[in-house]
């Protein structure tokens, strides 16, 4: 493949603008989470009970080490090394598990593109976004995950489901793709996604049955080891009522329903996509929904931004440069970037959200997500062909719902 001179000169400049404007907008954490990880595991290696471990924060009080066993066991390596060095393996590892993952978007998309455009344009695109500036700079596990869950439903046949299986053992949240699994009636992958967590979690506790009965009776259920549902970096549903009505609690019950309308309405639309062949638009939808009706979600939980923006992407190129689907992609990849975190610092002060404008800043993740919801456009894969769309070849390869 020959590069032209042009074209290195647009990599060069969109790699180098992206890295600056990553230390621009990111908060310098210092690995914080990945620091809690190494010191829970580093004190549980003692002797310690593994949840009882608490880390001072100015803006919870204490943290904790919140994910079940089997996180911990494979976690156990990095206690023992220096910061730096666990840093730097999480920093490569959650960027090459970035490139991959795109790659691997874009051609469920059947978008065109080289490796190099993906590596020097579409990467450093992603990597800007606030939930990844949030998991690089924390030093998340969430990368993991999401490279589990993506290679599962887009690259697995015969094993579907061992991804979703193990990244749900690992961190409770990618359950929800085994309740995407039900609605869409892969019954396969939901025994094999099923079988691995349950395997993975049983061998866990054969390793560490103490640490595995706390977590599964006392640590799971302890709602005061999250912290307060009204902090801005919580953009979950529960979140933005919280906000409404801080310091007082929310109405549960209202919080409830509206989190089963939209996870209805949400695994509805993942369904239909299914159906459609297009499993880019099922995931990103059914990943919105977990971020939305889940209690606590935090910024680097909203990976499933990227993946929908890839969809609004590829409709957009099948409709044409006159679709409206460009301004939702703008709209959505420029809120992504400024983020609900990154700009503002919002204390620690439980403050209700009382003006329009406050309401739109401290929520554009939530607002984000339910637009992304409804708007994410699911386009209708043929079974007889493999065409591809790229940006000098805006045929339409699929048909598009609107």
């Amino acid at each position: 493949m020959r590069v032209r001179q042009w074209q290195w000169l647009i990599y060069v400049l969109m790699t180098g603008v992206s890295v600056a404007l990553f230390f621009r907008l990111a908060i310098p954490h210092k690995f914080f989470d990945l620091d809690i990880y190494r010191h829970a595991v580093r004190w549980w290696a003692g002797g310690h009970e593994l949840y009882d471990y608490a880390q001072p924060d100015f803006l919870q009080g204490f943290l904790y080490f919140t994910y079940p066993p089997f996180a911990a066991i494979l976690l156990v390596p990095f206690g023992f090394v220096p910061l730096g060095v666990a840093g730097a393996i999480f920093t490569i590892g959650s960027v090459a598990a970035i490139f991959f993952t795109t790659k691997w978007l874009f051609e469920a998309e059947r978008l065109r593109f080289s490796l190099l455009a993906i590596a020097f344009v579409a990467v450093p695109l992603i990597v800007l976004i606030e939930p990844m500036r949030e998991n690089i700079m924390l030093g998340q596990i969430n990368m993991v995950l999401i490279t589990l869950i993506v290679f599962d439903l887009l690259k697995l046949d015969r094993w579907k489901g061992v991804g979703v299986g193990l990244a749900t053992a690992l961190k409770l949240f990618p359950g929800i793709f085994i309740v995407y699994f039900l609605v869409t009636r892969q019954w396969r992958a939901a025994i094999v996604s099923s079988a691995t967590a349950a395997g993975a979690t049983l061998l866990a506790a054969a390793i560490s049955p103490r640490a595995s009965w706390e977590f599964w009776t006392q640590a799971l259920w302890d709602t005061a080891r999250v912290g307060r549902t009204d902090y801005t970096g919580n953009q979950s549903l529960l979140g933005l009522l919280s906000r409404l009505v801080a310091p007082a609690e929310p109405d549960r019950v209202i919080w409830v329903v509206l989190a089963v309308a939209v996870g209805v309405f949400g695994l509805f639309r993942a369904q239909r996509a299914t159906r459609a062949g297009d499993i880019v638009t099922a995931m990103a939808l059914t990943g919105l929904v977990a971020g939305l009706i889940s209690p606590i979600t935090w910024p680097h939980h909203l990976y499933w931004f990227v993946p929908a923006l890839i969809s609004v992407f590829a409709g957009a190129l099948d409709r044409g440069f006159r679709s409206p689907l460009w301004f939702l992609l703008i709209g959505g990849y420029l809120v992504s970037v400024l983020g609900v975190v990154s700009l503002v610092n919002w204390g620690v002060a439980a403050v209700p959200t009382d003006t329009p404008w406050l309401f739109l800043e401290r929520n554009a993740f939530v607002l984000l997500s339910c637009v992304l919801l409804i708007f994410t456009p699911i386009r209708h894969y043929s079974t007889h062909h493999e065409d591809s769309t790229d940006l000098s070849d805006l045929g339409h390869s699929s048909s598009l719902e609107a």
